[in-house]
């Protein structure tokens, strides 16, 4: 039980380093796209969030896949014995679906409740980033008050 303790903490820290450079990456990309905020033009506004959105969920889907590639990689998984099955388990693990019809044995499930915490603090995250994108689009075109005004 210690030894997959420590490749799930492995793991997490691996997708949490991928949502991090990821992250910065987007939001570097899109301090050069400053004047999509401010326009007025709707489809410059809905491409800030559809590229956030499709950004963020290629990075979750990129850590779903890191944490497929342990399962079928590990020794002793019989259930997981296909690249697609291992992707489609890692899936719904991670989204916290978990349809039950792929489970592994009781010495691996811990392996999976720590990918779902995992994949929720990660959408959570992806989530947060899109929050952000439009709070700043709304600022962007909130009139600017004075400092007293409430």
């Amino acid at each position: 039980m210690m030894k997959l303790g420590l490749i799930s903490l492995g793991l997490i820290m691996l997708t949490v380093t991928i949502h991090a450079l990821g992250t910065g990456l987007w939001v570097r990309c899109l301090h050069t796209r400053e004047a999509w905020f401010t326009s007025s033009r709707l489809v410059a506004k809905l491409g800030l969030l559809l590229g956030t959105a499709v950004f963020m969920l290629s990075l979750n889907g990129l850590e779903a896949i890191t944490w497929a590639g342990i399962y079928l990689l590990a020794p002793g998984v019989p259930e997981i014995n296909t690249f697609e099955t291992a992707v489609y388990f890692s899936f719904i693990t991670f989204t916290t679906l978990g349809y039950g019809d792929v489970t592994l044995r009781s010495e691996w499930q811990l392996l999976c409740g720590l990918e779902a915490m995992n994949g929720i603090f990660l959408f959570g995250w992806s989530a947060a980033l899109l929050y952000a994108v439009v709070q700043r689009i709304w600022d962007a075109q909130r009139p600017h008050q004075p400092k007293d005004c409430p």
